[in-house]
């Protein structure tokens, strides 16, 4: 006969063995006290709604996959994952970091696997990142004389492999011998953009984000960096660049530089 104690212990048994076999159902038997059938509704429910949304983060990885190596790459992560969040919406960065640091490398794997997970990822997380543009800037004046200020909602990557590029007509096995260089960014429409840049312009906005620094002042700490460029087609090539990022909101908008009563010439 059992006892109030017996109850709680036999319960927690039975969810230990619920999970387990929703996790890995061809290697941990279900509960015997629950009807296959009502397992199968569950089986299916877990499984394909976790495989939907890694299947629609993920798209051009899913293209480069046979359904049978896909089903086994998605089931392995549902057994063997521990996910840190209970939300949907981070089950693709929980599937990123099962690539990156659970996983390892297969047989057959691409050997872009990595760089491209992490570019589709950094769509969603984009697109669900809570940041804002800034309050109190301009939308316009002179780039030259005032403060750009990098939009929160810009990533500035780098590599290996043109990761924009690949898709299952496209897929390089060396990596290229210049890395490729991506921003990806939320305007202020709350639509995600892409845009292929080179070295200069993300050394550009790596240093307007370390200081405010009018694009002056950005452009000529920038050619110092770079004697072997002509500074006065910096600084043309600069304020076009800089307009350019104002318009499509990688650049959030302008402040007024300090001491912004004295001109430069």
């Amino acid at each position: 006969m059992s006892t109030a104690v017996d109850k709680p212990r036999k319960f927690q048994r039975l969810q230990r063995e619920f999970a387990a076999h929703l996790r890995a159902p061809d290697i941990c038997a279900p509960p015997a006290e629950i009807e296959d059938r009502r397992m199968g509704i569950y089986r299916d429910l877990i499984y394909k709604n976790i495989e939907s949304f890694i299947a629609g983060g993920f798209p051009v990885l899913r293209s480069l996959y046979s359904n049978e190596r896909w089903h086994t790459m998605v089931r392995d992560f549902v057994h063997r994952h521990t996910s840190h969040s209970p939300y949907f919406l981070q089950i693709s960065e929980e599937f990123l970091h099962y690539l990156q640091n659970e996983r390892g490398t297969q047989a057959g794997d691409p050997p872009f696997l990595l760089e491209l997970a992490h570019y589709e990822w950094v769509e969603l997380a984009l697109d669900v990142s809570e940041a804002e543009f800034p309050a109190g800037l301009l939308a316009d004046g002179d780039v030259m004389a005032s403060v750009p200020v990098v939009s929160p909602l810009v990533w500035s990557l780098s590599y290996r492999y043109p990761v924009h590029r690949i898709g299952p007509a496209y897929q390089p096995q060396e990596p290229p011998k210049t890395p490729t260089f991506l921003l990806v960014y939320r305007d202020r429409e709350d639509e995600v953009g892409f845009m292929e840049i080179n070295a200069v312009t993300a050394r550009l906005l790596q240093l307007a984000e370390a200081e405010a620094l009018s694009g002056r002042q950005l452009l000529q700490k920038l050619a110092g960096e770079m004697p072997q460029t002509d500074s006065d087609a910096l600084q043309k090539f600069g304020r076009e660049l800089l307009q350019k990022l104002l318009r499509v909101g990688v650049i959030a908008g302008l402040s007024l530089a300090r001491n912004s009563c004295i001109f430069d010439e």
